[in-house]
C-alpha cells in the first residue's frame, strides 16, 4: 500500500527523497506496534498474555527502547526493497503490456505480484536480521547492532539462515496480490466515480481497507515466516519461539496445537493497529515536503499554501519550468 502518489512538477530524486522520509518517519513512528506484532508472532514469554498486557511486559523487562528495536534494519531495508520492486515492474511491463502501452488487469496483477518477489529475493536477509533484531532482550544483546548480527548469524548458522522462511513469503504473495487486487476492485465501487478524481481522504480509505483485508486474510503466511526466521539452534531459548518445530509444515501444525487454528492470527490486532497511523503519518510527511519543494520549483507562491502560483502553468516539468522562467525574466 502506498499513501503517496507521485506527482510530475518534483524531480525524479525529489520524488523518490519524499518518498523515503515519509516512510522512514511513518516506521519509526509506529515501531511499537511492529515490535508488539512480530513478539506476538514469534510468540516470546513477554506476550502470552495478550496484546496489551505485552507493552507492558516488555516496558517493565527491557525498558521503553525496546519498542525501537529493528527500527533501523527496517528503515534501511525501504529504500533498495522500493528501488528492486519498482525496476522489476517496468521491465516485466515492457513483456505484459499491450501494444498502446497499458497492460490488462491480471496481466498488471502479475506483474505486481513478480515485481515484489523479486524484491523479496533480493532483499530477504535484511528482513530475517530485522526480525532477530527485534526478539533478543535488549538489556541480553546477542547481536550488537545491524552489522554485528549479519557477521555472526553467517559465522555460526551459515548463508542459508538468511533465507530461513523464505519459501513461505512468496508462497504468500500470490494470495496477497489477489485479495489486494479484488479488494482494490470491489472498494472502487463505492465512490461511483474513476480513481483519478478521488479524494485524498477517499484514497487514504481504499489503501488503508485493501491493506487490511489482505493482510488479515495473508497473515497466516506472516506468522509461520517469523518463527522460521526467529528459530535458531544456537540460541540457548531456541531464538525466543514458543513452539518446537522442523520445517514450515510442522511449524504450522505446532501452532495449531497449541493455539488452534487461531494461532495464525496472533499479533493481527498490533497489525491491524498501524495500518491506519503508518498511512497517515506517511501521507502527511510527504505532502508537507511535497509542499515544501513545489515552492522550491516555483509552483507555488508560499511554503504553507499549495495554491499553484498565478500564470504558472502546472503542467510543465521542472526543467521545463525553469527554462520558461528564464525567458520570462
Amino acid at each position: 500500500m502506498s499513501a503517496t502518489k507521485r506527482d510530475n512538477r518534483l524531480t525524479f530524486v525529489q520524488n523518490f527523497s519524499c518518498t523515503a522520509i515519509a516512510g522512514v518517519t511513518a516506521r519509526t513512528l509506529i515501531s511499537p506496534l511492529d515490535v508488539a506484532k512480530v513478539l506476538m508472532q514469534v510468540g516470546t514469554k513477554d506476550t502470552h498474555e495478550g496484546l496489551m498486557k505485552s507493552f507492558t511486559n516488555v516496558y517493565r523487562t527491557q525498558g521503553l527502547r525496546a519498542f525501537w528495536k529493528g527500527n533501523l534494519m527496517g528503515c534501511l531495508r525501504m529504500v533498495p526493497f522500493s528501488a528492486i520492486q519498482f525496476s522489476a515492474f517496468h521491465r516485466i511491463r515492457q513483456h505484459l503490456a499491450e501494444e498502446n502501452g497499458r497492460m490488462v488487469p491480471v496481466n498488471a496483477m502479475a506483474a505486481g505480484c513478480m515485481a515484489g518477489m523479486v524484491a523479496t529475493l533480493v532483499t530477504y536477509p535484511t528482513d530475517m536480521v530485522k526480525t532477530r533484531l527485534i526478539v533478543q532482550n535488549v538489556k541480553r544483546k546477542r547481536y550488537k547492532g545491524v552489522f554485528h548480527a549479519f557477521s555472526l548469524i553467517v559465522r555460526e548458522e551459515g548463508l542459508l539462515a538468511f533465507y530461513r522462511g523464505m519459501l513461505v513469503s512468496l508462497l504468500g504473495s500470490f494470495p496477497y496480490t489477489l485479495v489486494t487486487f479484488v479488494s482494490y476492485e470491489t472498494l472502487d465501487q463505492l465512490w461511483n466515480k474513476p480513481s483519478y478524481l478521488y479524494t485524498p481522504l477517499q484514497s487514504l480509505f481504499n489503501g488503508c481497507m485493501a491493506a487490511a483485508i489482505a493482510q488479515t486474510a495473508c497473515f497466516p503466511f506472516d506468522t509461520i515466516r517469523k518463527k522460521l526466521q526467529a528459530q535458531s539452534p544456537v540460541i540457548r531459548d531456541g531464538g525466543g519461539v514458543d513452539i518446537q518445530f522442523r520445517g514450515a509444515i510442522m511449524a504450522a501444525r505446532m501452532t495449531i496445537a497449541k493455539y488452534g487454528f487461531w494461532g495464525f492470527w496472533r499479533g493481527n490486532l498490533a497489525n491491524m493497529c498501524k495500518i491506519v497511523p503508518y498511512s497517515g503519518f506517511m501521507f502527511m510527511t510527504f505532502e508537507m515536503l511535497k509542499r515544501s519543494m513545489l515552492h522550491q520549483n516555483g509552483y507555488t507562491a508560499s511554503l504553507l499554501d499549495s495554491t499553484p502560483k498565478p500564470g504558472i502553468d502546472q503542467t510543465m516539468a521542472p526543467n521545463e519550468l525553469q527554462a520558461w522562467m528564464k525567458r520570462h525574466t
